[in-house]
């Protein structure tokens, strides 16, 4: 098997100690021929120069502002010199022959675009939390993730073509990337990868998941547990998504859907539960989309929780 560079890319915010716990999982992997980079994206109280000093081999990267989930991936694809570059999110482990699979396939798969791995949740007794997924429907911009909370059993043992990746780890061909152009950065948190998968697809490459690689993200399996950043971001993006990804009757049966069915019901419920900040936020996601000069970077709410932007 050839061994191509792999660039690694890994966007840290506040989070240095678990970053250096995937580093040193990366440490451990068999394929012979990568780099690794980390995006430090401006981490406002944590400082990210432990990574530097217990990985001093980690190409570090500093921004100057918190360019979000996209802008961070992208700093660090204009430094990779890698044939293959593969995102990694920071709180997450790999499997030491997790890269050998995924490098085949590219390598025997012209057409390949973009491919994920399988991804079980960290440390829960092998529970998936992505083997594939359907895309996100066309008529109600949602989105089902394959073998999501399964225990795996070998049920998705096979790998298969798919219609989305999952952010948290996807591998991209560098020249896909110089055709296609970077991640948009507009979103600047959640539903960037799939519009970028979109993207990919549009310029007729195709989309896999690739059974036999595997990694361990370290998210909550718990439901509920969203921030008031993530009720902004989530909202104003799935409408976002659906203004750039769907044309005529699809895009109008979706943004029925979004305002006479999702809007009513997720404020009705933030109403209820008096949660006035999530409240705050969903609506001011919808207003971003008719402000004349629209900003993508990060909105401030008092009481927000933000200290996670992956």
């Amino acid at each position: 098997m050839s061994t191509p560079l792999v660039s690694i890319i890994s966007v840290n915010y506040n989070q240095a100690r678990i970053t250096c716990e995937m580093l040193a999982s990366l440490s451990k992997i068999t394929y012979p021929n990568i780099e690794v980079i980390v995006v430090d994206n401006a981490s406002p109280t944590d400082n990210p120069d432990i990574i530097k000093e217990q990985y001093p081999d980690v190409n570090l990267i500093r921004s100057s502002v918190n360019l979000g989930y996209a802008g961070g991936n992208n700093l660090g694809i204009v430094q990779a010199k890698g044939k293959y570059l593969f995102f990694l999110n920071n709180d997450t482990e790999v499997d030491s022959d997790f890269l050998e699979p995924l490098v085949a396939f590219f390598e025997a798969t012209p057409n390949a675009g973009i491919a994920s791995p399988k991804i079980k949740f960290f440390d829960s007794n092998n529970i998936i939390q992505y083997a594939g997924s359907t895309g996100i429907n066309p008529w109600t911009g949602r989105s089902k993730t394959i073998g999501n909370q399964e225990a795996d059993l070998g049920q998705h043992n096979h790998s298969i073509a798919t219609n989305l990746a999952d952010g948290a780890a996807m591998m991209i061909p560098m020249e896909v990337v110089k055709k296609v152009g970077l991640m948009p950065e507009i979103y600047f948190l959640y539903y960037e990868e799939h519009d970028w998968c979109e993207m990919i697809k549009r310029a007729g490459y195709s989309c896999h998941y690739i059974a036999e690689s595997a990694i361990y993200h370290k998210e909550s399996m718990s439901v509920g547990k969203m921030s008031v950043l993530k009720t902004y971001y989530l909202n104003r993006n799935r409408l976002l998504f659906i203004r750039r990804n769907f044309k005529g009757k699809q895009f109008y049966m979706s943004a029925v859907f979004f305002f006479l069915l999702a809007l009513p019901k997720n404020s009705l419920v933030f109403g209820i539960n008096r949660q006035w900040q999530h409240l705050k936020a969903l609506w001011t996601g919808l207003l971003w989309h008719i402000q004349p000069n629209r900003v993508h970077q990060n909105i401030v709410f008092t009481n927000m929780n933000s200290n996670n932007f992956n």
